[in-house]
């Protein structure tokens, strides 16, 4: 039986890791709220997942990239940050920001009663908003990004952990929503490669256990799929390539560090960028 049984389960699952990450004592962040807001139905999820290492080690990677891409952007000026299925992030309380940085949280309505509820004591460092909507709904998510649009000047969004789950046609709309606010100058999201979905796809165990929350986005050409929606690439960051920066290995058996050390450097370089997070900017 899966653990997961909507896709918004999966923010309980990645605060686990990320308070697992905040215990070590070489962290390489830390989330003193990840631990409360986990709880019960995360570690339950968390344990019962396959590969779990795996998945700990790519939340852990991804958090560092994102934090930096938001760093980078505020200091060039963007006024609002837009994070649009924000689950159980806690950025706008764990990173020096601005204090007049407009941040605004979207998800839905359950998950943002739960998450003003456990955070109702805590001070974000900047100017922070929660709006309870269900953005698959296309009249909804149109209207709310209009407005959003209109009182930003220079913006930028993130939907961390939000497309792989939507379907090829889903993330299209979306694209083509953002791309209308011309204040939105910058799309903070996930990539993986066709070869990583594949994997995906044959992981019978994966499969079954996520089945409720099934990766759907795998366009044969990630890249050539934004740029139809008229998006570019900005910048990019592959989770193994920067794992390697951070000192914190992929957690590969030996004897395929082994083999890798044997495997030409074509193969390596693959290797190195079958996932990651990217900026996008509005061609």
């Amino acid at each position: 039986m899966s653990e997961i049984t909507h896709v918004s389960d999966t923010a309980f699952w990645v605060a686990v890791y990320r308070a697992e990450e905040s215990r070590r004592k070489d962290a390489l962040f830390q989330d003193p709220w990840a631990e409360r807001l986990s709880g019960a139905r995360g570690k339950q999820i968390a344990s019962h997942m396959h590969h779990g290492r795996y998945t700990a080690w790519s939340i852990v990677i991804r958090t560092c990239i994102i934090d930096r891409f938001l760093e980078e952007k505020i200091a060039e000026g963007v006024d609002t940050v837009i994070n649009l299925g924000a689950g159980l992030d806690t950025r706008p309380y764990r990173l020096k920001l601005p204090p007049n940085l407009r941040w605004i949280e979207v998800d839905y309505p359950s998950m943002i009663d739960f998450k003003n509820e456990a955070l109702k004591n805590e001070a974000p460092t900047c100017h922070l908003e929660r709006i309870a909507a269900d953005l698959s709904n296309d009249e909804i998510r149109k209207s709310l990004l209009t407005k959003l649009g209109a009182e930003s000047k220079k913006a930028v969004v993130l939907t961390e952990g939000v497309t792989p789950y939507l379907t090829v046609e889903q993330v299209g709309n979306l694209a083509d929503d953002l791309k209308a606010q011309a204040s939105f100058r910058y799309w903070i999201l996930d990539y993986f490669s066709p070869m990583i979905l594949h994997f995906f796809q044959k992981n019978k165990k994966r499969l079954e256990q996520m089945k409720n929350a099934p990766f759907q986005f795998n366009p044969p050409d990630w890249f050539g799929f934004y740029d139809q929606h008229g998006w570019k690439v900005e910048q990019m960051r592959y989770l193994v390539e920067e794992s390697l920066k951070l000192g914190r290995m992929f957690p590969s058996p030996w004897w395929t560090k082994l083999t890798a050390l044997w495997a030409g450097p074509q193969r390596r370089e693959r290797f190195r960028r079958l996932a990651g997070y990217a900026v996008l900017e509005p061609k």
